[in-house]
């Protein structure tokens, strides 16, 4: 059985940063496509950035140029590192995977099978 562990959320001031981690089991990065998601209370779940097999990347124009995503196949790890934090990325973050190497619709939540948890992200002012 698959298994993603989300770890690395907390509290920060606006400005700031925090690097989120997905610790994965049951399989390997190199044969999924993997995903960050957030959801803010009263919202609905939306997709934050997406890596394929590949490497490729893409972002929710949100949070472009502040976000960054990245895996490390080694250690089954995806990172997402975040800069320039705002109050509205105030959320729990979720990690996820799709069964399939390449993105398929990166940002929507139907595509992606695994999940892990949640962890909580608060920016304030």
């Amino acid at each position: 059985q698959v298994e993603l562990v989300e770890s690395g959320g907390g509290s920060v001031q606006a400005g700031g940063s925090l690097k989120l981690s997905c610790a994965a089991s049951g399989y390997t990065y190199s044969r999924n496509c993997m995903g960050w998601f957030r959801q803010a209370t009263g919202k609905e779940r939306e997709g934050v950035a997406s890596i394929d097999t590949g490497g490729g990347t893409t972002y929710a124009a949100s949070v472009k140029g502040r976000f960054t995503i990245s895996h490390d196949i080694g250690t089954n790890t995806m990172y997402l590192q975040m800069t320039s934090l705002k109050p509205e990325d105030t959320a729990m973050y979720y990690c996820a995977a799709q069964a399939r190497q390449y993105c398929l619709r990166a940002y929507s939540p139907a595509q992606y099978i695994y999940w892990g948890q949640g962890t909580h992200v608060t920016v304030s002012s």
